[in-house]
């Protein structure tokens, strides 16, 4: 009879480890893929559609923000402010896919790559960036929100935000340094 009460308690155990451990292997499936350059791996472990939403929410909250009371004031600004705002909703769709984020998370820009940063001895081919998520502050927020904090470049925090749906954790949020988007 033992041996069945242990069953549950076994398998409750076994779910609730797996519930905790649910966003590491979530944000190392994701350094995983960006390192490998695995847009598929990395579409597995994005929930793009809330990422998209969020990000242009972030974006939209700084056009706005740049723009001033002054601006918001006038017709002409008003109408400036929703361009603008287009305009980065815009650049914010194209960027949240799996070969942008992945991109984004290697430090391959366009203009770096124009510019020739990372390219190697040989001109096709381009060095491997450090690794971008390397050293996060991790922490739960509750138990179906994980954030995962790291530096940029420039010793700015980049806090990435994962929520649990079920079983399965998604990023779902990018929170970009103020500074990032200038």
């Amino acid at each position: 009879m033992k041996k069945w009460l242990a069953l549950p308690v076994l398998a409750l155990a076994l779910l609730l480890a797996y519930v905790v451990a649910g966003p590491f292997l979530a944000y190392n499936g994701i350094r995983d893929a960006v390192q490998a350059q695995d847009t598929g791996a990395l579409a597995r472990h994005v929930d793009f559609p809330v990422l998209r939403a969020n990000l242009k929410a972030q974006v939209d909250d700084y056009v706005v923000r740049r723009a001033g009371p002054d601006a918001q004031a006038s017709l002409f600004g008003v109408v400036a402010v929703r361009i603008a705002s287009g305009l980065a909703g815009g650049a914010v769709d194209t960027m949240v896919t799996p070969a942008g984020i992945g991109a984004l998370l290697q430090g391959r820009a366009v203009w770096h790559r124009a510019s020739g940063g990372g390219v190697t001895g040989n001109t096709y081919e381009h060095a491997s960036p450090g690794d971008p998520l390397r050293e996060p502050d991790y922490g739960f927020d509750s138990p179906s929100r994980f954030t995962a904090t790291v530096e940029d470049r420039n010793g700015e925090p980049v806090t990435f935000v994962l929520t649990r749906d079920g079983l399965q954790w998604k990023l779902t949020d990018i929170r970009l340094p103020i500074s990032a988007v200038d």
